[in-house]
């Protein structure tokens, strides 16, 4: 079955971050936490670092009931990779009802930013937006009437 995941980035804090989403969405990571360390060396690379072998390779959850999935990994710069959020890329939530939209909009702004009130709008709704203590931005939408996304 196809589906739409969100792949996050995280300059060597992945861990912290999807703890902090796994107690937010009520969720459980599909599988276990692959590490760096479980990756084949590379003949091209030299030998990682203790801390390096523990950083986040790939992690799982799945939020809202399992239809969408958060997935992430460690990017850290001198493995190569520069983590720069941007303001283009948002999460966008459609929870099912108005109490957990704000429930989910409360602890995803904790120690973040609220960029719009969650408030009711004119297309019928209750929107909101943030940004989260990791810099990641959400989106909630909550049409309890349509549903829609």
């Amino acid at each position: 079955m196809a589906s739409v995941s969100t792949y996050l980035n995280f300059p060597g804090n992945t861990e912290e971050a999807f703890n902090y989403y796994k107690t937010v969405f009520q969720s459980e990571f599909v599988g276990e936490i692959m590490r760096m360390g479980g990756a084949p060396p590379s003949p091209d690379a030299p030998p990682m670092s203790e801390a390096d072998q523990n950083l986040v390779m790939h992690i799982c959850l799945p939020i809202l009931g399992g239809v969408h999935y958060l997935m992430g990994t460690d990017a850290v710069e001198h493995m190569g990779f520069k983590v720069a959020f941007g303001n283009n890329s948002y999460i966008s939530l459609s929870p099912d009802t108005r109490v957990e939209a704000r429930r989910l909009f409360d602890a995803l702004s904790t120690g973040g930013k609220v960029e719009m009130e969650l408030q009711d709008m004119f297309w019928g709704a209750l929107y909101g937006s943030c940004t989260d203590k990791y810099g990641v931005r959400w989106m909630v939408n909550c049409d309890e009437k349509n549903n829609q996304h």
